[in-house]
């Protein structure tokens, strides 16, 4: 059993749901983003989604574009991740989870990137990467004891649940819409529908993201599923509030009224 479903099963002996935030690596500034990070710990969540910013996303809307453009115009890159990770991993209890797509990662070598990353993440979720292509990705993240996650979507076929599962070493990261990634003022009414389909063909633990962006979408969806992602409602409340004094302040606060 890797890290990620250790601790899922943790929370699941606790009877508690998983709450997974997102944020964008190097945004606003590297230095704020390291201070968002200490944020996140501190107010409880169970795991830390960490992006790693990219020029061409295929599954991120607008809001995390726009992070992910600032982090760019930054000089973000691997290096200075794992430069990061290796200063603050000490300081974070809740499981670091990569979220990258696979372009960067082939750039630098698999060999490369897992030798550098295996010290600091638990997770990695690329959203490019089919489970049908990714035979030389999974065998070098089972290699290094790093857990992966792969997406279900309305539009999956059943057929290849039982094959996404088999991939999934993490978690089963459940996609609400048809789209890309964004505050939504509500979800799909047909979501409940399509999980009782899910639950049928798998077991593993299965995460609701994209769309959820208020506590009442929460408090919801967290009976259903094992946990719930939200990742352009906080990015949206840092460029709202980012020039505030107490920013972080009221980012801790949105943080608790979202896990409430």
């Amino acid at each position: 059993m890797g890290k990620i479903r250790e601790k899922f099963k943790e929370l699941r002996d606790k009877g508690k749901k998983a709450f997974i935030p997102y944020l964008t690596f190097g945004f606003p500034t590297l230095k704020d983003f390291e201070a968002l990070l200490y944020v996140l710990d501190s107010a409880g969540s169970d795991f830390i989604e960490i992006g790693f910013p990219f020029s061409d996303p295929i599954a991120d809307g607008p809001v995390i574009q726009t992070s992910s453009q600032v982090a760019l115009d930054r000089g973000v890159n691997f290096l200075r991740l794992f430069s990061f990770l290796k200063r603050v991993k000490r300081k974070i209890k809740a499981p670091l989870i990569l979220m990258s797509y696979y372009n960067p990662i082939y750039d630098m070598g698999l060999d490369n990137f897992f030798k550098k990353a295996h010290p600091f993440l638990e997770g990695l979720i690329i959203p490019d990467l089919l489970p049908e292509e990714g035979e030389d990705f999974l065998k070098k993240a089972k290699a290094y004891n790093i857990d992966t996650v792969f997406f279900i979507s309305p539009t999956t076929q059943e057929e290849r649940f039982s094959l996404i599962e088999r991939a999934s070493s993490g978690f089963i990261y459940y996609i609400s819409v048809t789209g890309v990634t964004g505050p939504r003022k509500s979800l799909p009414s047909d979501i409940l529908s399509h999980l009782k389909k899910v639950r049928k063909k798998i077991s593993s633990p299965v995460c609701l993201g994209f769309g959820i962006s208020n506590q009442f979408q929460a408090r919801k969806f967290k009976k259903y599923f094992d946990g719930i992602i939200v990742g352009s409602a906080l990015i949206k409340k840092i460029i709202e509030t980012y020039h505030k004094k107490n920013f972080l302040k009221e980012f801790k606060e949105f943080i608790l009224w979202l896990n409430s």
